[in-house]
């Protein structure tokens, strides 16, 4: 009888044990990866507006699809090495399903990417990108810092802007990969700002 109440109480120690750390900030992005993404859409600008790229919607699009290949490697890749190093993650899987909220968006964003390709409506690509990447930020409300919230909404504006603004196009890469310079050197920061504080709680958790 004092045996199975003290698995329940370990039981009930556990299940609070994981309510706890699923409150938590979710630290498993890394602000410098971010800013690395960002710095790799203003690069990736950079590029495509030289005279040696041809001005076609085609080209840019692959140009922004290795764009995209290589802010994902960066930022997944540090993903991947945050659950492998972290022993943590391993003890309370729950700390993982943060990472799953942002799917949403992003499967739309490729949904409407094939759309818009095979409807040829390249100029809507921008627009549409930065409004599924809101979508992305805005379901982090309760994971991440609420000034995270905020750069969803920047990115919600400018993608507003390039969707009902005339005279935008897909062959124009700037407005892409300033937006998401600026948005990404944000987020970068307020998740090394977030991360910082995170760790100086488990210290503290750990001193007591």
């Amino acid at each position: 009888m004092l045996v199975a109440h003290i698995h329940d109480a370990l039981d009930k120690v556990r299940k609070l044990q994981e309510i706890i750390l699923s409150r938590r900030f979710f630290q498993g992005y890394s602000g410098k990866a971010r800013i690395a993404g960002g710095i790799a859409a203003l690069a990736g600008s950079l590029i495509l507006s030289r005279d040696f790229v041809p001005a076609t919607p085609q080209a840019h699009f692959i140009g922004w699809m290795i764009v995209l290949s290589v802010a994902l490697a960066i930022n997944y890749g540090a993903l991947l090495n945050w659950i492998v190093t972290e022993p943590k993650v391993r003890q309370h899987p729950v700390i993982l399903k943060p990472a799953l909220d942002a799917l949403p968006g992003l499967v739309l964003g490729g949904i409407l990417t094939l759309v818009f390709w095979r409807a040829g409506l390249f100029d809507l690509l921008f627009g549409a990108w930065m409004c599924c990447f809101a979508v992305a930020h805005m379901a982090y409300r309760q994971s991440l810092p609420g000034e995270n919230y905020f750069v969803g909404i920047f990115y919600l504006v400018c993608g507003a802007a390039c969707l009902l603004v005339p005279g935008i196009r897909f062959t124009s890469p700037w407005p892409m990969g300033l937006v998401f310079f600026a948005g990404e050197l944000a987020g970068g920061c307020i998740l090394i700002v977030m991360n910082d504080r995170e760790n100086d709680l488990e210290k503290l958790d750990n001193e007591d």
